[in-house]
């Protein structure tokens, strides 16, 4: 039972962490999309999807090191709230700017900070709901409460 967990978990947490980016990415597309639509030669914006999301990737990634961190300590104490997982996904993004110096540069992609966080915020939703709810394998999701002796 408990190899199986442990299987389960291996799975699920870099699926979560997967997913976490594709958000990260999608959030942060959207919310620069007039840009993008404007650096693009076609009113679809295919062309800078194709040309930004590749940088925004290496964006995402670098928000990943602190968030890894987050999410090793809740498999370790289990810790399965939603509210622990949009925090720490909130907190990486915001230690990643601070380290890469995003809150003192203005440039092209990364001149706002609320939208780095928000896709941080994203992230971590995205990563309770695949992985995060059911975080710690030594702790069963579905286990009945034990019996009290009267």
């Amino acid at each position: 039972m408990a190899l199986g967990r442990l299987l389960m978990r291996v799975l699920l947490v870099p699926l979560g962490g997967c997913m976490a980016i594709c958000a990260t990415m999608i959030f942060v597309m959207v919310a620069h999309w007039n840009r993008l639509a404007a650096v693009s030669d076609d009113a679809s914006g295919l062309t800078a999807l194709l040309i930004a999301g590749p940088a925004m990737a290496v964006g995402a990634g670098l928000m990943l090191l602190p968030a890894t961190l987050g999410a090793l300590i809740a498999e370790a104490f289990a810790i399965r709230s939603w509210m622990y997982h949009v925090a720490c996904g909130g907190l990486s993004a915001a230690a990643s700017l601070a380290s890469v110096g995003g809150f003192d540069k203005t440039y092209d992609m990364s001149d706002e900070p609320l939208i780095a966080i928000g896709s941080g915020l994203v992230a971590g939703f995205v990563y309770w709901i695949v992985a995060g709810w059911s975080a710690g394998f030594w702790k069963p999701v579905f286990a009945s409460p034990p019996n009290a002796l009267t």
